[in-house]
């Protein structure tokens, strides 16, 4: 691929199902083009022409023995791509909901959140994150208000082990809980919580609102994504 076509070129080259679908099988384990073919149920006239494609515009390369590994520029804008991918996908949620008043850094990591679940009924993500928050058995880490501080002082009442920690970063701290660490931040971005198995955030309206639409999920990448945020904002609130 040559510089002066510019970027147009790279994002061509992303624009096929079946040219992404090679790039993360090869992001795994090195294929030869009859395995590739079988994997995504591809002619092996059509891979090849693939693979000549994905080669010229050095995503791949072909090695010695015959297979295709994916090269490190390959990787880069595979991991890149993630965050286009999940805007696309749920570019319905992001026209109403605010993920600006999230800091630049962790919004150019919103890819992250790629293998989180939807949830866009209010009333399922209240029930949600009293679900994800009470089922901790090591730490509740979280940020909110409202609803969000309703729902910790319903996990106090009904919750008897001992011994979880709680960070709470909140305009008005729960009153019930136990254990609580607690710092106020007067602008709440977001309402997320982070617990060692998982994690909900819920993002604000675009008029300012908050809304308890948003992603939960297990995942350890996303499970990391909150906690970097949780810490960017504990260390901006007031003790």
């Amino acid at each position: 691929m040559e510089n002066q076509e510019g970027i147009e070129r790279l994002f061509f080259e992303l624009a096929s199902e079946s040219r992404l679908g090679i790039l993360r099988e090869l992001q795994t384990k090195n294929l030869k083009m009859q395995e590739i073919a079988r994997r995504l149920d591809l002619t092996a006239t059509e891979a090849v022409r693939q693979l000549k494609r994905l080669t010229e515009a050095l995503l791949i390369q072909r090695q010695p023995e015959g297979s295709y590994a994916i090269t490190e520029y390959g990787k880069l804008v595979l991991q890149l791509s993630a965050s286009l991918e999940f805007a696309f996908k749920h570019k319905e949620f992001l026209l109403t909901h605010d993920i600006w008043r999230l800091p630049y850094q962790l919004v150019n990591r919103i890819g992250e959140l790629s293998q989180t679940n939807l949830m866009t009924d209010t009333m399922e993500g209240i029930s949600k994150l009293e679900q994800v928050l009470g089922e901790a058995e090591q730490y509740v880490s979280g940020v909110g208000e409202g609803r969000f501080t309703e729902a910790m002082n319903t996990i106090a009442d009904e919750q008897t082990r001992k011994g979880i920690e709680y960070k709470i970063l909140s305009p008005l701290p729960p009153a019930k809980l136990q254990n609580l660490e607690n710092r106020t931040l007067s602008d709440v971005p977001a309402v997320f919580g982070l617990t060692e198995k998982e994690a909900v955030i819920c993002f604000r309206l675009t008029g300012g609102r908050a809304d308890y639409a948003g992603f939960f999920g297990k995942d350890p990448i996303f499970l990391s994504w909150v906690k970097d945020l949780f810490l960017y904002y504990w260390d901006k609130g007031k003790r």
